[in-house]
């Protein structure tokens, strides 16, 4: 039997990787005789360009300027033409050297997203997909902008647009939130990244001022509000949203691993009615179900029961947490547990 792995990060347990490779370690032992294809998925945000890389090589590795402004080392990816890079890797939360505070989210910037635009352009890159998820930053991609224009006496735009000119930027996230508004960027992720209600307002009011130089309608724009509003600058540069698991799935070839495959098996941190609405598990069940592939879900939580997996065409989910006993375990011991899973699953696969 061929067996397709391929899931979503488990939040910050496990990596898309780390729980490809968990699964198919547990497999192997209870089916040794299965052939198991890893192919580990990304919405856009942290794991992006690891999953790419797993897929194509060509890591590529650059210094630039971190939310803070101390230089950071990045990833990214050069596959021909094209370049797949991701913002968390430039301003991050996991770059701030500690919890978000108020002050990191008043000072977080998103420079260093700019300055790896600009060394994939240096590269030869006529197609650049920017991973959108896990920033610190609010800044709505004004410092991105300004990093592109730097040492020009034009407008930041201006110069930023037409260094991208004829580079097709595609901003890679399912957040649909728009730039401003209490479903926008400051609002609804300001306090995620250490802002407290008055710095909410703080951000909102820097948003407005530079939602106004963005031009009309690129703040309303699905997306926009991605990344701390560095969906907004992408927008504005002449950028188009899509899926960041379309991104994946169409560039790793998704679609003929499906085809070969007999059983698919993805996953991810928290299994819920959230997963079914554009997520990578949604993505692989309706991509399965047109060839009559049976799914199954290992999960670290799974909260929807057998009418709502049936309609959403997967076979069964499993959860780690049930496997393990309780919360704490299935975190602190991810990786052994979802391998453990993996192989009593296994074991009583038909």
């Amino acid at each position: 039997m061929h067996v397709l792995v391929a899931p979503d990060c488990f939040g910050d347990s496990l990596t898309a990787v780390q729980a490809a490779e968990a699964i198919a370690t547990g497999w192997g032992r209870a089916r040794a005789g299965d052939t198991v294809t890893l192919a580990p998925q990304s919405d856009g945000g942290p794991g992006f360009v690891e999953v790419l890389a797993s897929r194509l090589g060509a890591l590529q590795t650059t210094r630039v300027s971190g939310p803070l402004d101390e230089a950071v080392t990045a990833h990214w990816v050069l596959d021909g033409e094209t370049a797949y890079l991701e913002c968390a890797q430039a301003c991050g939360l996991t770059l701030l050297g500690g919890p978000p505070t108020v002050q990191t989210a008043l000072a977080a910037h998103s420079g260093g997203v700019g300055e790896l635009i600009a060394a994939a352009l240096d590269a030869g890159a006529r197609r650049i997909a920017v991973g959108l998820g896990g920033s610190s930053c609010t800044d709505g991609g004004r410092g991105l902008v300004e990093a592109l224009a730097s040492g020009d006496h034009r407008s930041s735009l201006a110069s930023a647009r037409e260094r991208l000119a004829g580079v097709d930027l595609i901003a890679a996230s399912d957040v649909e939130h728009p730039l401003l508004g209490p479903m926008g960027a400051a609002a609804v992720f300001g306090p995620q990244k250490g802002a407290d209600p008055e710095t909410v307002q703080v951000l909102e009011r820097r948003l407005t001022d530079w939602a106004a130089e963005l031009g009309p309608g690129i703040a309303d724009r699905p997306g926009a509000g991605a990344a701390g509003g560095i969906g907004a600058a992408l927008l504005a540069l002449g950028g188009r949203r899509e899926s960041g698991a379309a991104v994946i799935a169409e560039h790793t070839h998704l679609a003929d691993d499906i085809a070969a495959a007999d059983l698919v098996i993805t996953g991810e941190g928290r299994f819920d009615d959230q997963s079914l609405h554009g997520k990578v598990v949604s993505a692989l069940a309706a991509g399965a179900r047109h060839r009559g592939t049976p799914v199954l879900v290992l999960a670290g939580q799974v909260t929807l029961g057998p009418h709502a997996l049936a309609a959403a065409g997967i076979t069964a989910a499993h959860s780690i947490t049930e496997y393990a006993g309780s919360v704490q375990r299935a975190i602190d011991d991810a990786a052994n547990q979802l391998t453990g899973l993996a192989e009593r699953t296994a074991r009583g696969w038909p």
